[in-house]
């Protein structure tokens, strides 16, 4: 399978990303600081117009994020299948638009939605059922930890964003008695805020930025603790890599993370900063079970090959359903 990536905004980071693992993918905005892209959350006409331009030749399209989709389903030829994803829940933090997509999302053939709060989102848009798929999304590994790294240490990977929560972890942190090395791995339009935060809290001796990192899983690896003490999350991939590499994992219970974490696969608390803490320090100290052996199982259903398989199988299925209603 051939595949053409296009995006309505990247970074330079992300760009180089995709060059890293063989794609020359094209943007219509690129921008120097991660924030918040109006092509992920907006029905954006300029990108619509834009990325109609560029799906000539192409068999099938599979969109990321409302904004994406709602502009494929705009520009995209008749002929051609639609395939959507949803991976975050949807508070529209740019504006709700859920009348404008609710117009267009008959037009999609197959919704891929990721955890429960999308996937209420996307039946308030009235999708028939059978036109639903479970999305998942793949996790491929890094053993191997950068060298120099300090133990015990305590790591957060992501998008520095307030649905993340990453300020919830530095008040965490300053509950502890002697908060360990923290490093908090990523970048985003709450860098500034949480390094100003980091000073307030008396935090600057443990708490290490990191920036943005193609190859996140290798602070990961071997650290003590992964906390994701997020807002709102989905589906977690930072948790789904950390319970690979057998890292215990400390969460909030928001949407997909009670799932992802079952069976004492990790340890949920509140969002709240001394829950958080806490969970932090019974982990480092010894006084809680989790289940490492059960994570790494979890984590195992979710390897690459396994889940490309599983999306090209739906692909073929929509193609052949469509070659039986009008000619491709």
């Amino acid at each position: 399978m051939q595949t053409r990536l296009l995006a309505g905004a990247a970074t330079p980071q992300g760009l180089a990303l995709a060059r890293l693992h063989g794609f020359e993918a094209e943007a219509m905005v690129v921008h120097d600081e991660i924030g918040y892209a109006v092509q992920q959350w907006t029905p954006d006409p300029l990108f619509a117009r834009w990325l109609g331009d560029r799906l000539g030749g192409a068999d099938l399209v599979h969109a990321h994020m409302v904004g994406a989709w709602w502009a494929a389903a705009q520009s995209a030829p008749a002929r051609l299948p639609l395939m959507a994803s949803e991976h975050n829940a949807l508070t529209w933090p740019l504006g709700d638009h859920t009348a404008t997509v609710a117009e267009v999302a008959p037009r999609v053939d197959r919704f891929f939605v990721h955890g429960p709060d999308p996937h209420a989102f996307i039946r308030q848009l009235g999708v028939d059922p059978e036109r639903v798929e479970t999305g998942r999304s793949a996790v491929s590994v890094n053993s191997r930890p950068r060298p120099g790294l300090v133990e015990p240490r305590v790591t957060f990977t992501g998008r520095l964003r307030e649905d993340k929560g990453p300020d919830l972890l530095l008040l965490a942190l300053a509950t502890l008695r002697d908060p360990p090395t923290t490093y908090v791995v990523g970048d985003g339009p709450m860098m500034s805020r949480l390094r100003d935060l980091t000073e307030l809290l008396g935090l600057d001796r443990v708490v290490r930025f990191t920036g943005w990192s193609h190859e996140p899983t290798r602070y990961v690896a071997g650290s003590s603790v992964h906390v994701v003490p997020s807002r709102e999350e989905a589906w977690s991939q930072s948790a789904v890599t950390a319970l690979a590499l057998g890292v215990p994992v400390v969460a909030t219970a928001v949407d997909g993370l009670p799932v992802t974490l079952a069976h004492g696969r990790g340890l949920l608390v509140d969002v709240d900063p001394t829950a958080i803490g806490a969970a932090i320090q019974a982990v480092l100290d010894g006084r809680v079970d989790v289940d490492v052996a059960g994570g790494r199982r979890y984590a195992a259903a979710f390897q690459p090959a396994e889940i490309a398989s599983e999306y090209f199988a739906v692909y073929q299925q929509v193609l052949a359903s469509r070659a039986l209603i009008r000619p491709l």
